[in-house]
Protein backbone atom coordinates (compact mmCIF):
# COMPACT_ATOMS: atom_id res chain seq x y z
CA UNK A 1 0.00 0.00 0.00
CA UNK A 2 1.41 3.56 -1.01
CA UNK A 3 2.77 5.45 1.69
CA UNK A 4 2.67 9.24 1.24
CA UNK A 5 5.77 10.00 4.34
CA UNK A 6 7.97 6.63 2.30
CA UNK A 7 7.39 8.16 -1.00
CA UNK A 8 8.24 11.80 -0.32
CA UNK A 9 9.97 13.98 1.96
CA UNK A 10 6.98 15.19 3.69
CA UNK A 11 8.37 18.77 2.86
CA UNK A 12 11.70 20.72 2.79
CA UNK A 13 14.48 18.38 4.68
CA UNK A 14 16.16 20.58 7.29
CA UNK A 15 18.12 17.64 9.34
CA UNK A 16 17.84 13.59 8.99
CA UNK A 17 19.93 11.21 10.60
CA UNK A 18 19.42 7.35 9.86
CA UNK A 19 16.18 7.26 12.15
CA UNK A 20 14.43 10.35 10.90
CA UNK A 21 13.96 13.59 9.65
CA UNK A 22 13.15 17.21 10.10
CA UNK A 23 10.70 18.68 7.44
CA UNK A 24 9.74 22.35 6.95
CA UNK A 25 6.36 22.49 6.06
CA UNK A 26 4.99 24.87 3.27
CA UNK A 27 2.22 26.63 5.64
CA UNK A 28 1.68 30.15 5.00
CA UNK A 29 -0.52 30.25 7.58
CA UNK A 30 1.91 28.96 9.81
CA UNK A 31 5.53 29.37 9.13
CA UNK A 32 8.10 27.71 11.04
CA UNK A 33 5.41 24.47 11.02
CA UNK A 34 7.91 21.32 10.74
CA UNK A 35 7.32 17.86 10.93
CA UNK A 36 9.87 15.25 12.16
CA UNK A 37 9.70 11.88 10.35
CA UNK A 38 10.37 8.59 10.91
CA UNK A 39 12.48 7.16 7.92
CA UNK A 40 10.70 4.03 8.16
CA UNK A 41 7.16 2.88 8.32
CA UNK A 42 5.41 2.35 11.56
CA UNK A 43 2.25 3.19 12.67
CA UNK A 44 2.57 3.87 16.61
CA UNK A 45 5.62 4.88 19.07
CA UNK A 46 4.62 1.55 20.68
CA UNK A 47 5.87 -0.03 17.70
CA UNK A 48 9.71 1.40 18.20
CA UNK A 49 12.17 -0.16 20.49
CA UNK A 50 12.61 2.21 23.61
CA UNK A 51 15.87 3.61 22.60
CA UNK A 52 14.24 4.69 19.24
CA UNK A 53 11.58 6.22 21.04
CA UNK A 54 13.26 8.43 23.45
CA UNK A 55 15.76 9.44 20.08
CA UNK A 56 12.66 10.39 18.43
CA UNK A 57 11.69 12.44 21.22
CA UNK A 58 14.73 13.81 21.71
CA UNK A 59 14.58 14.90 17.90
CA UNK A 60 10.72 16.33 18.47
CA UNK A 61 12.04 18.52 21.59
CA UNK A 62 15.30 19.91 19.72
CA UNK A 63 12.89 21.33 17.12
CA UNK A 64 10.42 22.81 19.69
CA UNK A 65 13.29 24.49 21.45
CA UNK A 66 15.08 25.63 18.02
CA UNK A 67 11.59 26.84 17.44
CA UNK A 68 11.17 29.06 20.55
CA UNK A 69 13.82 30.73 20.32
CA UNK A 70 14.16 31.14 16.34
CA UNK A 71 10.54 32.06 15.60
CA UNK A 72 9.46 33.01 19.57
CA UNK A 73 6.21 31.77 19.08
CA UNK A 74 3.20 32.45 21.89
CA UNK A 75 2.83 28.36 21.76
CA UNK A 76 3.85 25.49 20.68
CA UNK A 77 1.58 22.57 19.38
CA UNK A 78 2.90 18.88 19.46
CA UNK A 79 0.77 16.39 17.79
CA UNK A 80 1.06 12.66 16.45
CA UNK A 81 -2.35 11.97 14.84
CA UNK A 82 -1.73 9.75 11.57
CA UNK A 83 -5.53 9.51 10.84
CA UNK A 84 -4.93 10.17 7.36
CA UNK A 85 -1.25 9.17 7.43
CA UNK A 86 -0.43 6.35 9.29
CA UNK A 87 2.97 6.34 9.26
CA UNK A 88 4.62 7.75 12.61
CA UNK A 89 5.58 11.63 12.18
CA UNK A 90 4.86 14.93 14.45
CA UNK A 91 3.82 17.73 14.24
CA UNK A 92 5.45 20.77 15.80
CA UNK A 93 3.18 23.55 15.33
CA UNK A 94 4.49 27.46 16.25
CA UNK A 95 1.54 29.42 17.24
CA UNK A 96 0.71 32.85 17.79
CA UNK A 97 -2.30 34.33 19.86
CA UNK A 98 -3.49 36.27 16.33
CA UNK A 99 -2.66 33.26 14.27
CA UNK A 100 -5.85 32.03 11.70
CA UNK A 101 -6.92 29.66 14.26
CA UNK A 102 -5.76 30.23 17.49
CA UNK A 103 -6.80 28.81 20.46
CA UNK A 104 -8.26 26.19 17.99
CA UNK A 105 -6.04 23.62 16.52
CA UNK A 106 -5.04 24.40 13.14
CA UNK A 107 -7.40 21.70 11.86
CA UNK A 108 -10.56 23.17 13.45
CA UNK A 109 -12.77 26.36 12.40
CA UNK A 110 -10.52 29.52 11.38
CA UNK A 111 -11.70 32.33 13.89
CA UNK A 112 -10.04 34.98 11.98
CA UNK A 113 -7.62 35.86 8.80
CA UNK A 114 -4.82 35.73 10.80
CA UNK A 115 -1.72 37.84 10.68
CA UNK A 116 0.92 36.69 7.96
CA UNK A 117 4.28 36.06 8.74
CA UNK A 118 7.12 34.69 7.54
CA UNK A 119 10.16 31.97 7.69
CA UNK A 120 12.61 33.75 6.18
CA UNK A 121 15.55 31.82 4.27
CA UNK A 122 18.04 32.96 7.71
CA UNK A 123 15.42 31.83 9.99
CA UNK A 124 15.56 28.60 8.61
CA UNK A 125 19.25 28.48 8.08
CA UNK A 126 19.59 28.98 11.84
CA UNK A 127 16.66 26.23 12.72
CA UNK A 128 19.10 23.97 10.66
CA UNK A 129 22.06 25.03 12.52
CA UNK A 130 20.19 24.55 15.86
CA UNK A 131 18.97 21.10 15.05
CA UNK A 132 22.58 19.77 15.03
CA UNK A 133 23.11 20.91 17.83
CA UNK A 134 20.35 20.08 19.69
CA UNK A 135 19.62 16.25 18.34
CA UNK A 136 23.23 14.77 19.41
Amino acid sequence: MPCELCDHPGGTILWQDALCRIVLVDDADYPGFCRVILNRHAKEMTDLPEAERQRLMTVVFAVEAALRKVAQPDKINLASLGNMTPHLHWHVIPRYADDRHFPNPIWGVAKRDGMRRVMTAEMAERLRAMFVQYSK
